[in-house]
């Protein structure tokens, strides 16, 4: 009888932790904590803001951090030194202080409920439309400090080894991004402002605006871009891309440039 009982007690403990998951316990969180057939260490504690618990015959346990599976082992090895094979089960009943902060203007501010592992790229794939947001002067702030910039390669180019596991208090800054667009000026069709996009080139955005006029010059085209408050001009030698083929010259666009295109003198 006593085998049996152990078995569906252990069942019980198995079920539990699966469905806690990989959620990560924060101060404020409220616990329930139960070891099998001891009245005196079954009980509800808090996490205080130091991150600890206190249980009966152990004194102060870190818990903050750790996901209740983590808690639940570390607290079995602890209390065998009061209880004989001691089942312990971990059950978090109130989430109050697992949370990320998002701010920044480019995407709307808002709390995000960690009540499960979460990686950033989860997180910003719950955000909708990020278009607003300047993704490469974005971080990620931990205690005070930038443990990652520039969410581009993860978010855009799915580079998915840039990933990270966010924490409790973590604070997500996405400021917004100021211009959206490129500008297509002199000897086109259609001079135009066209929604940047990611990986735009120079002849893309001319073919939007309608081509070359009949009286382009060309080989004498240029992007000019701000460049750290200071204005630099990229010559491009489009000729060259039509006939030729040389896609060096067929530069790849940032968002604010404005191309260029003279007219010929004959």
């Amino acid at each position: 009888m006593k085998l049996v009982l152990i078995t569906l007690a252990s069942l019980l403990l198995v079920s539990q932790v699966a469905s806690a998951g990989d959620y990560v316990i924060g101060e404020g969180d409220g616990l329930d904590i139960a070891v099998w057939g001891v009245k005196d260490l079954t009980f509800s504690v808090k996490v205080r803001p130091d991150g600890k618990i206190t249980v009966p015959g152990l004194g102060d346990v870190a818990a903050s951090g750790q996901t209740p599976a983590n808690l639940q082992s570390s607290l079995t090895v602890k209390l065998k030194e009061l209880v004989k094979n001691p089942i312990v089960t971990v059950t978090v009943r109130d989430i109050t202080n697992s949370k990320v902060y998002i701010f920044g203007g480019g995407v709307k501010a808002g709390v995000y409920e960690l009540s499960r592992r979460t990686t950033l790229l989860q997180l910003l794939c719950t955000l909708g439309e990020v278009k607003t947001a300047d993704l490469k002067k974005s971080y990620l702030l931990r205690n005070g400090k930038k443990i990652k910039e520039n969410f581009h390669n993860l978010f855009i180019g799915g580079e998915t080894e840039e990933d990270t596991l966010l924490e409790s208090g973590d604070s997500l800054f996405m400021p917004l991004l100021m211009d959206k667009s490129v500008y297509v000026l002199g000897a086109v069709n259609l001079p135009k402002a066209i929604e940047y996009r990611d990986g735009m080139t120079v002849m893309e955005a001319i073919l939007e605006s309608g081509g070359f006029t009949k009286f382009a010059s060309q080989n004498d085209t240029q992007i000019r871009r701000n460049e750290a408050g200071t204005e630099v001009s990229l010559p491009v030698r489009a000729k060259e891309i039509i006939n030729d083929g040389n896609m060096g010259q067929n530069v790849k666009l940032k968002p604010g440039d404005y191309i260029i295109v003279k007219e010929s003198l004959f």
